[in-house]
C-alpha cells in the first residue's frame, strides 16, 4: 500500500488500542504511541503485566474487551504468533482497523481480520507515514 493510501485509512481514525505497549520510553511501542498521543489520537495502551498503571498519563487495560469505548485501529507490537487472537479480539470490539508495526505480517491475521470487515495494514508504522 502507498502512503496516500495508507494516510487517508489513518484519517479516518479517532481513536487507538495499542498492543503490547511498553512504558519504556526507549521501546518501539512507547515511542510510536507518544508520537500518535500528540498528533491528537485518542490512545489506549494494553499490556496485562502494567495494568493499574499508566503509560503516557493514560490507563493501561489487560486486553482489548476492557476498553468500555469505541476503538477504531488495533495497532499491534507483539509477536507474530499473538496476532491471529488479537485479530479476533479486535473483531469482537468492533474496531475498524487492524494494524501490525514493522517487521509483523500474519497471513492467517490478516485473512480472519479482512473475512470480518477490517481494514488490515501489516508491516508499517503509523508514525513514519504520518511524519513525513
Amino acid at each position: 500500500m502507498n502512503k496516500e493510501h495508507l494516510r487517508s485509512i489513518l484519517n479516518e481514525v479517532k481513536s487507538i488500542a495499542i498492543v503490547g505497549a511498553s512504558n519504556n520510553p526507549d521501546r518501539d511501542s512507547f515511542k510510536v504511541m507518544q508520537f500518535l498521543q500528540n498528533y491528537g489520537f485518542k490512545i489506549f495502551p494494553v499490556n496485562p503485566n502494567l495494568v493499574n498503571n499508566k503509560i503516557l498519563g493514560q490507563e493501561c487495560y489487560s486486553s482489548l474487551e476492557a476498553i468500555e469505548q469505541d476503538i477504531d485501529m488495533v495497532d499491534v507490537f507483539r509477536a507474530i504468533k499473538f496476532i491471529p487472537s488479537i485479530a479476533h479480539e479486535a473483531i469482537k470490539i468492533r474496531a475498524k482497523i487492524l494494524w501490525a508495526q514493522e517487521g509483523l505480517y500474519s497471513e492467517e491475521a490478516e485473512a480472519i481480520a479482512k473475512k470480518a470487515g477490517l481494514k488490515v495494514v501489516m508491516n508499517e508504522c503509523p508514525k513514519k507515514i504520518l511524519e513525513n
